[in-house]
């Protein structure tokens, strides 16, 4: 019997379904592992000023939707607190206070958003079925550019280059257009095909 097998909670999410019971230590290394993924696909950059286009949004929705809404939240949380204190895991490999002065730092903050509503909403199963995942994973690629581009906006302005709302959007939104859709659809299809394989371990193992 796999773990997926395992007697779990109703709202499990597919972190329980492959380690089994839920346990402090395996929160923590989970958390721990949720942080070391968004962190290295931070570092998946093309620099662009004011905001550089990554693969952290992939990550943090691959992330949210694995571990669910508490472990989520808390994985994106200290990966924004990490980064604060100096680890070099935002992208370019930079890390220290000095970056709530960037332009790009609401995003960061709109990440522990997105793994909000991405956990919770997994948690009542919407990554395993195609239809919902692709609602899912829409809605968490806009979240962080409701954070983002107010703070991205207010952050220039405060530099002396105020930009309108025109401005903000050619700035903050319309340059990552191309590559949300590209990681919307790999993370709405990675769910449920993980999920898929989940099932088919546990029928295996019957």
């Amino acid at each position: 019997m796999t773990a997926a097998a395992l007697p779990l909670p109703r709202r499990t999410v597919l972190a329980d379904a492959l380690v089994g019971r839920r346990t402090l230590v395996k929160d923590l290394l989970l958390v721990a592992a949720g942080i070391t993924v968004v962190a290295a696909l931070a570092q998946v950059e093309i620099p662009m000023w004011p905001v550089p286009i990554t693969g952290q949004t992939l990550g943090v929705m691959l992330v949210a939707a694995a571990l669910g809404f508490r472990r989520g939240v808390a994985a994106l949380t200290s990966y924004m607190v990490l980064g604060l204190a100096g680890l070099p895991i935002f992208a370019g490999f930079t890390g220290t206070i000095a970056a709530v002065g960037k332009p790009s730092f609401g995003f960061i903050i709109g990440f522990i958003a997105t793994a909000a509503v991405v956990g919770a909403l997994a948690e009542r199963r919407w990554d395993r079925r195609p239809v919902l995942a692709i609602a899912l994973f829409g809605l968490a690629s806009l979240i962080p550019f409701a954070f983002g581009i107010p703070y991205m906006a207010a952050v220039l302005a405060a530099l002396g280059t105020p930009v309108g709302v025109g401005g903000a959007l050619a700035a903050g939104f319309l340059p990552f257009v191309v590559g949300g859709i590209v990681k919307w659809a790999i993370a709405a299809a990675a769910l449920p095909l993980a999920w898929k394989g989940v099932r088919a371990l546990d029928r295996t193992a019957d």
